[in-house]
């Protein structure tokens, strides 16, 4: 019996490559401090302290 190469599929490959560049482009450009510190000012106007 001849075994069948399986092909690996490359859009998978791709698109989780593009995700990782965007992620990396948000966290060098200062996203996350950006999101914690809208977060810190929502949470204290919710409990009415900010």
């Amino acid at each position: 019996m001849k075994k069948k190469k399986q092909r690996m599929r490359k859009a998978p490959f791709i698109v989780l490559g593009f995700f990782l560049f965007l992620f990396l482009a948000g966290v060098i450009s200062g996203e996350p401090s950006r999101v914690l510190e809208q977060s810190w000012q929502i949470c204290l106007s919710c409990i009415g302290i900010g």
